[in-house]
């Protein structure tokens, strides 16, 4: 390392680098810049509090103090019998200059304080260039921060004591006058950069106690599901486990019961053990954070004959029928269609007791359309009540996937459900078929969701 780098690299030459670099950047670059003094807020402390009239003219209150400060410079200039006008004029134009461009208006002012010393006869500093240096450093030192203050003051400290010689008595006079109202200002600035910082605090503070209040609800709905959704496993796990070891051990029971009876006996083990399976998949997941869904595949439209087996040996006589191409639907589509149609017909099984459903699948190219009708209940097996949770499932299903659905009461007593499931036509691939099905297809699925709205 050379000796000019380590002079180069001390503290004090950085020190004063950067006191340089600071003085070009506050008082010589972007002198001319457009600064225009802004109106106060109308929903300052004391602003607010005055009528609407008052209000619209109190907002101007520091460019008429500005103003009113060149008028009383341009008066004092006016007491001068050398040049009184432009004695007066040039320091108030450098007042007035503090509201648009203050940085130029302090290099206004030093050229008017030498222009009124050329002219005039008192001095370096004549009342209208004391007063209206002053003015200058303190509408400035109140615009900008307090660093640029402190470097008007300072090169108008040595610029005084430059031009005055030996005997700076005016100089010092403007100095200390000067120095108080920049402390003055000071304190000002940094209350009000204090209540700020104060505001955005209790700004902060509020949008987190919101969010937090927020998370908080959310955490307690979470919970309560999740307590909820425990003991609904535990009791229904329970029961459906007595159910399906009874249905196994029942045949025992009984001598040489009947093919019929012991086939029953196999469909309620099935239905129950499958009941568990979907149960756990389902709510296991709240029961532990380290569950394992099982790597099961979701039921889809193919295994609904099965399903329509399964109700079919429960008594319900079942008809599927299907229009338009068959095809293959997106994952999501094709489970909820599954499930709706499950979820129908286990209200039939609940509420209409011996009646008969049938069930409709519509392809069309926007999409698939259900159909779930049953009749009437016959027979002396009296209805089960529900909760009404079964449709609000449905609904929820076909709200996810943007589709739409009706439910309602059919004229000889039994019960309709109607759901329509978009499918974009990116997801959707249909294939090729002739006009004549698919204009038959899409009729079929518009009547399935729009038939019963007039009925409902």
């Amino acid at each position: 390392m050379t000796e000019t780098q380590t002079k180069t690299s001390t503290p004090e030459l950085r020190a004063t680098a950067g006191a340089m670099e600071s003085l070009r950047e506050d008082l010589f670059r972007n002198v001319f810049a457009y600064r225009p003094l802004p109106p106060l807020s109308p929903e300052g402390r004391f602003i607010r509090r005055l009528p609407e009239g008052l209000r619209r003219v109190a907002v101007w209150t520091p460019h008429a103090l500005v103003l009113g400060a060149a008028l009383i410079v341009l008066t004092a200039g006016l007491a001068n019998w050398h040049f009184s006008f432009l004695m007066g004029f040039v320091p108030a134009v450098a007042v007035a200059m503090t509201l648009v461009r203050p940085v130029a208006a302090f290099w206004a002012s030093m050229v008017a304080t030498i222009f009124c010393a050329i002219l005039g006869s008192g001095g370096l500093w004549g009342p209208s260039a004391f007063i209206a240096q002053m003015v200058v450093i303190v509408v400035v030192a109140a615009r900008t921060r307090p660093r640029t203050a402190a470097w008007m003051w300072l090169l108008t400290l040595l610029f005084g004591m430059l031009l005055e010689g030996g005997n700076p008595s005016n100089t010092a006079s403007l100095a200390v006058l000067t120095a108080f109202a920049l402390l003055i200002v000071t304190v000002v600035h940094v209350r009000r950069d204090a209540e700020r910082e104060v505001r955005d605090a209790e700004r902060e503070i509020t949008v987190q106690r919101t969010v937090t209040a927020v998370e908080r609800d959310r955490r307690t709905l979470l919970e309560e599901r999740t307590t909820i959704a425990r003991e609904l496993h535990d009791v229904v796990a329970h029961h459906m486990s007595v159910v399906a070891i009874q249905a196994e051990a029942a045949p025992y029971r009984v001598e040489n019961p009947p093919p019929e009876l012991e086939q029953a006996f196999v469909t309620i083990r099935e239905n129950a053990v499958a009941a568990l399976t979907e149960l756990r998949r389902v709510l296991g997941v709240v029961r532990a954070e380290d569950y394992a869904a099982p790597d099961a595949p979701q039921p889809t439209l193919a295994a609904l004959d099965g399903l329509l087996d399964n109700v079919r040996e429960t008594g319900l006589e079942t008809e599927k029928v299907i229009t338009g191409a068959v095809r293959e639907l997106p994952q999501g589509v094709e489970l909820s269609a599954y499930r709706i149609i499950q979820e129908a017909l286990s209200n039939t099984l609940r509420h209409a007791p011996g009646a008969t459903a049938r069930v409709e699948i519509a392809y069309v190219l926007g999409g698939i359309g259900l159909r779930i009708v049953n009749g009437p209940p016959r027979g002396l097996v009296k209805p089960s009540p529900g909760a009404g949770h079964g449709i609000t499932g449905m609904r929820e299903r076909v709200a996810m996937l943007n589709g739409a659905m009706t439910a309602a009461v059919t004229e000889d007593g039994g019960y309709e459900v109607a759901v329509f499931l978009p499918v974009p036509p990116a997801e959707s691939e249909p294939e090729e078929r002739d006009a004549a099905s698919g204009a038959e297809a899409a009729a079929s699925a518009q009547t399935l969701v729009i038939e019963r709205d007039g009925r409902a």
